[in-house]
């Protein structure tokens, strides 16, 4: 099944999606905003990217700086409650094919997952 972790707002997140839909492929949409992931889903989605929690968050968000989000000392999990807390703070867009998991900067990486 693939689905695409989608904030409509976003530019990159819209020219993944038309990406996608170009080539003929329906991804379940999941608007992460408003349908917040769960620490749970949060570290499935870390393991099919093979990626550590901090290589997941937006810096450059409010939620970053105002929980110190910088501190060194912050555990995988602390991270991720804040990443599911604050889902702004969640790098986007993530789009998953099975056991495969690709961000979308460039929209062009998720080629490699279909």
């Amino acid at each position: 099944m693939l689905t695409i972790y989608h904030n409509p707002r976003c530019s990159k997140s819209r020219q993944t999606l038309a990406l996608l839909e170009e080539k003929g492929l329906k991804p379940t949409i999941v608007e992460y905003l408003s349908h917040r992931p769960s620490t749970n889903t949060l570290k499935q989605i870390l393991r099919k990217l093979d990626i550590p929690a901090r290589d997941l968050l937006r810096k450059g968000e409010d939620a970053y700086k105002e929980n110190n989000l910088s501190d060194s000392s912050l555990t995988e999990d602390q991270l991720l409650d804040f990443m599911s807390q604050y889902p702004k703070l969640i790098e986007r867009p993530i789009v998953i094919n099975g056991n495969k998991a690709a961000l979308g900067r460039p929209p062009e990486n998720v080629l490699k997952i279909l």
